[in-house]
């Protein structure tokens, strides 16, 4: 048998080494991105408690409405007859308004009468025409109801149903 010399076998070269700069620089990017992301939530909880007001709003109170029943009137008009037919809710800022209106129902209904039967028809046909008509109503009923009474908190005066024929 022959034998054959020993074979010399190349030196393997060791694996590279991973480089310690790579590890640094990625090391420095997650420590970035840490401290960037732990400075935004402080900045967002240091806004937030500064700002306790907008937090705690005031809720709007319910409103308050008192409705009137329809009223139908005659209005001022040459030749041939005509009629207003009116319903409306009046807007009040307490219940003692509320209950002072319901109270005090009769005087109410005639001062809103006699306030639209000095109208003519043409004086009610725009939006214009009927948002003045509702702050004259409203002007009219937040005057006292008695000698010694306070006068009606009314803020808003709202129609329902109008038809002018």
């Amino acid at each position: 048998m022959a034998t054959s010399p020993p074979v010399a076998l190349a030196p393997v070269p060791p694996a590279p080494a991973r480089s310690s700069k790579l590890w640094i620089v990625l090391l420095i990017v997650v420590l970035v991105g840490a401290l960037a992301a732990a400075g935004g939530y402080f900045l967002l909880v240091q806004r937030a408690s500064d700002q306790p007001a907008a937090a705690a709003a005031p809720v709007p109170e319910k409103p308050i409405f008192v409705t009137l029943e329809p009223l139908t009137v005659n209005v001022q008009s040459e030749g041939r007859g005509r009629f207003l037919h009116v319903g409306m809710a009046l807007k009040v800022r307490d219940e003692q308004a509320k209950a002072r209106i319901v109270e005090f129902m009769p005087e109410i209904r005639s001062r809103v009468l006699l306030l639209l039967s000095n109208r003519p028809p043409e004086s009610l046909v725009t939006t214009a025409d009927k948002a003045r008509l509702a702050e004259e109503i409203r002007v009219e009923l937040s005057r006292p109801l008695g000698a010694g009474l306070p006068p009606q908190e009314i803020a808003s005066v709202s129609f329902n149903t109008f038809v002018v024929q």
